[in-house]
């Protein structure tokens, strides 16, 4: 990719008053994340817990059989922690000099925040937010992974529950409606590993009225013409030219 790709991508970012990252699976993968509904995955959960990882991360299995949802859980999202890769810390120095007023994920790792990140949107919730639902007490992530069995609240002795989205629930609305402003308000929109046509951004990006639409993703897409500028490199590798454009470590 040529230099004068990045340079017009910090250019644009330089000149927008209010810019609005999008961070999406494929950033996810970059930090090590395998994908839930990759077949290989699929079968291992499956044979390990004779259940789908679909079925598994649900909140009528969480209900119904406790137990196994929180070994799942446990073993397969919280051992080891996904860190973040390079393409979140660009994003945090990005915040830092002002040129990035928001990030919105569906992530449950915090990626952007581990990295720096101030303003974020996590509209799954993360692994490192879990409270009693009787008394709300709030319970760090490795109260969580350090159980045995299924992490009961010491106080009302009934299951912690991580704030985390599950399959068959829908994102907080006061969440969604946040969300729909910081897109609407934006004057650029940066979708970082993701497509137009996501999860995370079919729903949103129809309330982006800004001037220029940026994609950062290293597999093309059918959508990708509906953007004004494209650039297919992995956000791990293409955002830190942008963040440090004279080779400066994120340090």
């Amino acid at each position: 990719m040529s230099i004068g790709t990045y340079s017009m991508i910090r250019e644009i970012l330089e000149k927008s008053k209010y810019t609005v990252a999008m961070c999406g699976t494929n950033m996810m993968k970059e930090s090590g994340m395998p994908s839930l509904r990759s077949p290989e995955i699929a079968y291992k959960v499956e044979k390990k817990y004779k259940y789908s990882p679909e079925e598994i991360f649900a909140s009528v299995f969480y209900t119904n059989r406790t137990e196994t949802f929180f070994k799942y859980y446990r073993d397969e999202m919280l051992k080891p922690p996904l860190e973040p890769s390079e393409g979140f810390y660009a994003m945090a120095e990005l915040e830092r000099q002002g040129l990035l007023q928001c990030s919105i994920t569906n992530n449950v790792y915090n990626l952007p925040g581990r990295a720096g990140c101030k303003n974020i949107l996590n509209l799954h919730g993360t692994v490192y937010d879990n409270e009693c639902p009787r008394c709300g007490k709030k319970y760090p992530m490795e109260y969580i992974r350090d159980a045995k069995k299924i992490p009961l609240c010491e106080k009302c002795l009934i299951p912690v529950r991580p704030k985390v989205l599950l399959f068959g629930e829908q994102v907080d609305n006061q969440l969604m409606t946040k969300a729909v402003g910081e897109v609407a308000k934006a004057d650029v929109l940066l979708l970082l590993g993701t497509t137009l046509n996501s999860g995370l951004c079919e729903g949103y990006v129809e309330y982006f009225e800004g001037s220029q639409m940026i994609i950062i993703n290293g597999q093309e897409h059918y959508t990708d013409c509906k953007a004004d500028v494209v650039l297919h490199e992995e956000v791990k590798t293409a955002l830190p030219k942008i963040a440090w454009p004279n080779g400066k470590d994120k340090k």
